[in-house]
């Protein structure tokens, strides 16, 4: 899934293509997903690219990722009414820190102003990413821990599993 992130975010920062795309966590984000239309795809970044094309009928508003696939397009999310919001920022800016205002959601932007990467988290706005910043903070928020190692050795999925067993040959 980040590297599908990653190739739409290449992409439409470089032709300065708007997006807004947050990644549900532990916080439901049902009622802004009844806000959008329903997609229930998979993650791709050729799909996340043609959603954001500028004049096409999902382009505004924002992608939701649920359960690692593309839930809805065209969602409305809350606005942020912080002043700490700098002037420059629109609304993709505005909505990406409402929605950390009232979830753990994880949210990308990529500014159709500058071409510039942004993502909010956890009530915090962090601007003009380079790819390998935005990179780190999308593995480090999204990847499950025992995948961060870039694997869960084999020999600790046996263990758990003859563990598992043991327990269950206890009853």
């Amino acid at each position: 899934m980040i590297l599908a992130f990653d190739k739409a975010i290449q992409y439409m920062a470089k032709r300065k293509i708007g997006a807004l795309v947050t990644i549900e966590r532990n916080t439901g984000l049902e009622e802004y997903i009844e806000t959008g239309i329903p997609l229930d795809a998979d993650v791709s970044g050729e799909l996340l690219i043609n959603i954001f094309i500028p004049n096409t009928p999902l382009h505004d508003g924002a992608v939701i990722i649920r359960d690692g696939k593309i839930s809805v397009a065209c969602a409305y999310l809350p606005l942020s009414e912080s002043a700490l919001i700098p002037k420059e920022f629109g609304t993709r800016h505005r909505a990406a820190v409402g929605v950390s205002e009232v979830s753990d959601a994880v949210t990308f932007i990529v500014s159709e102003e500058t071409g510039g990467v942004s993502i909010t988290l956890n009530n915090q706005l962090l601007v003009d990413l380079s790819s390998e910043e935005y990179l780190a903070i999308l593995r480090r928020e999204l990847v499950p821990k025992e995948e961060k190692g870039g694997k869960k050795t084999f020999y600790k999925t046996i263990y758990e599993e003859l563990n598992r067993l043991s327990k269950k040959g206890d009853r």
